[in-house]
């Protein structure tokens, strides 16, 4: 299926007003991509470019750091993303997040923070690594992964979004031998139709707590999503709507993967 080019937007003469205090004016967004080269191998980089591609079509400036592992993470990012990766690369990406600190800071000051995969399972409070061994994880959520006996999770997801968040049905990809637990501290980010999620048998998918998410979905889940990808805009921004963007390209995406998805086996 071929898809409808994304035309270019056209910026508004005037930024409207959504009724509370907000940073609709500030002159530039702070988006933080984590560790690209050890924690982007199934295609989430392209959640950057979407969050950031949403922020231009309204006409908000975005300053974008790509953070590589050699290198301090900034505390005064506004959206912190952080992708998946390989068992040893999530190891050693889990090690230099706890030795820098600077993710966990960025949390406690408030920031955005959204992991895929990996990156979820390191937000939590520990994982099996490449060595079979616990490793600690950040603790920014509460939830802890085992290894799974079975078969991996791998395949197109369906999902319903906790309603709290106002989210559309949730379309991915996920590939994972992970099974994350969730504690008392977060909620499920989402309920699957179809897939494994978590890998608890419970039929959650993901996490989330306050301003912090995880998500086992690929896709990138962005592109598949973009309602995502606002819902962090405005979380970041501090309102509780933004003006209209063009979603022709995202809309033929999730029609094509939400169908796929939906098709018997």
């Amino acid at each position: 299926m071929s898809y409808p080019a994304d035309p270019q937007f056209q910026q508004p003469q005037q930024q409207q007003q959504y009724g509370r205090p907000s940073r609709m004016n500030e002159s530039s967004l702070r988006l933080v991509w984590v560790y690209p080269d050890l924690l982007s191998t199934y295609g989430d980089r392209g959640n950057a470019l979407v969050v950031e591609r949403r922020a231009r079509q309204r006409g908000l400036g975005v300053t974008r750091i790509d953070v590589r592992s050699d290198q301090a993470v900034p505390t005064s990012g506004d959206i912190y993303l952080i992708g998946g990766g390989e068992d040893r690369p999530q190891r050693l990406a889990a090690e230099r997040l706890r030795n820098d600190g600077g993710l966990v800071r960025a949390a406690e000051n408030g920031a955005i923070i959204f992991s895929v995969c990996a990156g979820y399972q390191i937000l939590g409070r520990e994982f099996i690594n490449d060595l079979g061994e616990r490793e600690p994880g950040l603790g920014l959520l509460d939830v802890w992964t085992t290894r799974g006996e079975g078969s991996r999770c791998v395949g197109d997801v369906l999902a319903d979004v906790d309603p709290a968040l106002g989210l559309p049905q949730l379309t991915g990809f996920e590939n994972h031998q992970g099974v994350t637990h969730l504690g008392e501290g977060v909620k499920p980010l989402a309920n699957v139709r179809t897939g494994r999620g978590n890998g608890t048998g419970d039929g959650t998918e993901g996490a989330y707590r306050d301003t912090v998410f995880g998500t086992y979905l690929h896709g990138p889940v962005m592109a598949r999503n973009p309602a995502v990808a606002d819902m962090l805009l405005k979380l970041a921004l501090d309102v509780s709507a933004l003006p209209p963007a063009d979603t022709t390209w995202y809309d033929a995406l999730r029609a094509e993967r939400i169908a796929a998805t939906s098709q018997p086996a």
